[in-house]
């Protein structure tokens, strides 16, 4: 190779090592640069987020806590309506919501000590609780706070509907009415106390107590064998349902004590989709007219994982309830679990699907009961009583047609048609005042398609002294029955074929 070869590769190779040593360092420049770019990327994204999740934070005119106000222009992402009407019992925490909604934003809590209440156990703090409700109704998502360590009384409030989806009412103290007739407000309902009406995806929940304050209305003397030397007076005798809700849909019922009601302890009235859980509801034995939670005119309901025992039914079902699912329920002391009382007054009663499993009953004076008036009309049909304990039951599975409040009933002729009835896997004992099986059907309107299987019951003490009994009853034993129910006969009566007069519509 020649020296002018030698000297031009030597160039290009200098050319070369020149270039790489160039592109280096600018490459380290330009890495720097981008490094520092994202980082001030990073901290503006971080700072315009903060700044939008304190925008959406709501303060109320009363808050205490000193705060900024919320920028001018913020606004609430609002959830969309669920779906409605539900076809099995829902649960309104988790309606859907707007895919816009922030996730890590917590929901707006409404105090009502932030809006006066006193919570001391004796004034009045109904003008608080209403102004709480007034505003987190109209916010999507809102808590309304009953804080615990405090007794908030307020006398007989309708809390009404519509409000924005997802409302809570949490009570985590205790809340109660007036103590008792003699201190109940002229003006206000003697029928009701706390009522919720036209609401739409609301849940009643929380860790504290609702106390009924119920002993002296049980005590008036127009109560049954409260008057003088026992008797009943006559008189009007209204007591206050405790808990009412009413023409409402999507309702969620969970974690509360609800004790001592003068009456009815929680009512669902021409309601849908209603879930109830976790509720413990609590009044003496001989406290009348206590039923713990009674439905009527409502669909779509279930009861889960809860422990009632009052002076009157556990649950009862009245008319116009459908799909109603009742599971993990203890009961007693009690009149067990009813469907009924149906037919009064002559009126149309319809009732169907309803399921009761996976139950306990003791002490009580009813196990699983259904109980219609004479001279009624419609139909009790696809009722399941399954997988139930008793113990110490006095009539632990009754069918009552001929049931009468007064004892002082004429007979009549119509009846709710009772048909497809089954009665499995109930075991346990019964007290043996009475037969533990009563299947008492009306004269013109036989019961039909009861089905008996896996029933085992024994007395709780001593002897049996009747057995079992039927009366225009007509089903069929899958096993044997313990006692035996040779009185249920065997396929359909004659009189099957009117059964389209007992239909529901």
């Amino acid at each position: 190779m020649s020296n002018q070869q030698t000297t031009g590769l030597t160039d290009r190779v200098s050319l070369v090592r020149a270039f790489l040593v160039i592109f280096k360092k600018s490459y380290t420049i330009i890495t720097t640069l981008f490094q520092d770019s994202m980082k001030i990327i990073i901290f503006l994204s971080l700072l315009v987020f903060s700044m939008n999740v304190e925008g959406r934070y709501h303060f109320h005119k009363n808050q205490k806590k000193a705060s900024s106000e919320p920028p001018p222009n913020a606004t609430i992402p609002q959830p969309q309506p669920p779906v409605y009407p539900p076809s099995v019992p829902s649960d309104p925490v988790s309606a859907p919501t707007d895919p816009g909604d922030d996730k890590d934003s917590g929901p707006c809590v409404f105090d009502v000590t932030d809006y006066g209440a006193t919570g001391d156990g004796s004034t009045d703090d109904t003008p608080a609780f209403k102004a709480a409700w007034k505003d987190a109704c109209a916010v999507a998502s809102a808590t309304i706070l009953v804080p615990s360590g405090c007794t908030f009384m307020i006398t007989s409030t309708i809390f009404s509907g519509p409000c924005k989806p997802g409302l809570v009412l949490q009570v985590d103290g205790v809340l109660m009415p007036p103590a008792g007739p003699d201190c109940w407000p002229e003006k206000d309902s003697k029928k009701q106390w706390l009522v919720f009406y036209k609401l739409d995806n609301m849940t009643l929940t929380g860790t504290g107590t609702i106390e009924g304050n119920g002993q002296d209305w049980w005590d008036l003397p127009c109560k049954p064998h409260r008057g003088p030397g026992g008797k009943t007076l006559p008189g009007p005798c209204d007591s206050p349902t405790l808990i009412r809700f009413f023409m409402s849909s999507n309702l969620h019922l969970s974690g509360l004590r609800i004790q001592n009601s003068p009456m009815f302890h929680v009512k669902f009235d021409g309601c849908e989709g209603v879930m109830i859980d976790k509720v413990s509801i609590s009044s003496p034995k001989l406290s009348p007219n206590t039923d713990g939670i009674h439905i009527e005119n409502t669909k779509y309901v279930g009861i889960y994982n809860s422990m009632i025992g009052n002076g009157d039914d556990c649950i009862s079902i009245g008319p116009g309830c459908v799909n109603v699912d009742i599971e993990g329920v203890t009961c007693g002391p009690s009149h067990g679990i009813s469907i009924g009382s149906l037919g009064v007054h002559n009126s149309q009663a319809c009732v169907s699907n309803i399921t009761v499993s996976n139950v306990m009953i003791r002490d009580s004076d009813n196990g699983v009961r259904i109980k219609t008036w004479q001279g009624g009309a419609g139909s009790v049909t696809g009722i399941a009583f399954e997988n139930i304990q008793m113990e110490n039951v006095r009539n632990c599975a009754i069918i009552d047609q001929y049931y009468c409040a007064n004892k002082d009933c004429e007979n009549q002729t119509s009846a709710v048609y009772v048909r497809d009835i089954s009665f499995r896997n109930i075991k346990g004992t019964y007290d043996v005042r009475s037969p533990p099986i009563h299947f008492a059907c009306s004269d013109s309107v036989a019961c039909t398609n009861i089905t008996m299987s896996e029933v085992e019951l024994l007395p709780f003490e001593g002897e049996l002294v009747d057995d079992p009994f039927c009366w225009n009853a007509y089903g069929v034993q899958e096993t044997l029955t313990i006692p035996p129910i040779d009185c249920l006969q065997d396929g359909m009566p004659q009189s099957v074929s009117d059964e389209g007069v007992y239909e529901c519509s």
